[in-house]
């Protein structure tokens, strides 16, 4: 089977996930200690029994999300003999660096770990929000944020992620304004979401030195195969390019619907596997790419179907 892997990123994470996993498949249970021991943290504990309120953390959250497609990861890595290219939404992107090699699992657990911390202060240091915009085109929603930020404050378009759906992200009352806007350009729905910070915008730049100085200090090798980039929508096929492209992901759009029709370029006959929690980007790939191919792996069932197909 062609593959193109997708990794889930911050909003898929739920208590108890992945534990099926490990009380199934010893090479899951080995990846969750591993993980827990190289953060000196018991995420295990906390994704499995929560409370939900500190597994939604962002320092948890991250982590926690790539510890469960690294696991899936460990159980189904012989069976992936040929995938063609790999992209993760956010955070997943370092999920599919796991999965392409270019990162142990270990590493890129230490990494999200630091990354959600700095994302964190910004958000703290200057607070943001994001809100979700449904039914109505990225164009006309690119439209709306700069309306709104002409009137002062930061609005963008952070998240393109469907033809149909696009997240807003900054300053609060900005948003505001570009939700209202979103509205009266015939947007169905404006969603406020529950968030630290202004994730993919500007506000996040006082987190950008930070995760520059953690990516410089990790080893990254050239992936096995292309990694689509959030920030470019291009592939990546260098360790170097990965690190300078996982800094600029932080206020850069995070370009979703690219990656998905980067990823039909590369492989045109591929089935789409969702490697990880939930389903969310297997539903997008629906509304970006509604010909092609999907699959989820993220619980023990699933994983064993696909063992034993």
């Amino acid at each position: 089977m062609v593959i193109v892997l997708m990794c889930p990123g911050q909003g898929s994470q739920r208590v108890g996930m992945g534990k099926d996993l490990a009380d199934r498949f010893p090479a899951a249970r080995a990846t969750f200690a591993a993980i827990d021991e190289a953060l000196g943290v018991e995420l295990s504990r906390i994704i499995w029994q929560g409370p939900e309120e500190e597994l939604t953390l962002t320092h948890n959250a991250q982590p926690a999300i790539l510890a469960h497609s690294a696991a899936v990861l460990a159980i189904i890595g012989d069976r992936l003999t040929d995938v063609r290219a790999a992209a993760g939404h956010s955070l997943g992107e370092y999920s599919a660096h796991v999965a392409a090699g270019t990162l142990t699992a270990t590493d890129a657990a230490r990494l999200v770990r630091r990354r959600g911390e700095l994302m964190f202060a910004a958000g703290q240091r200057r607070p943001g929000s994001m809100a979700a915009v449904l039914g109505l085109p990225t164009a006309d929603v690119e439209a709306a944020c700069n309306e709104a930020s002409r009137e002062g404050g930061i609005a963008v378009a952070a998240n393109l992620n469907a033809p149909d759906q696009t997240v807003i992200s900054g300053d609060p009352a900005a948003i505001q304004r570009a939700g209202e806007n979103c509205k009266a350009r015939g947007a169905k729905r404006v969603v406020p979401l529950k968030v630290s910070g202004a994730f993919h915008s500007p506000l996040m730049v006082p987190a950008v030195d930070g995760l520059h100085d953690a990516l410089s200090g990790a080893v990254f090798v050239d992936p096995r195969f292309p990694v689509i980039a959030n920030a470019s929508g291009e592939p990546v096929r260098t360790g170097t390019d990965a690190k300078r492209l996982l800094v600029d992901q932080l206020t850069a759009p995070l370009r979703w619907v690219a990656c998905m029709q980067s990823a039909e370029v590369l492989a045109p006959e591929a089935t789409f596997v969702e490697v990880g929690p939930g389903a969310v980007l297997s539903g997008l790939l629906k509304r970006i790419l509604p010909h092609a191919r999907s699959m989820t792996l993220g619980t023990a069932d699933e994983v064993e179907r696909f063992l034993n197909a």
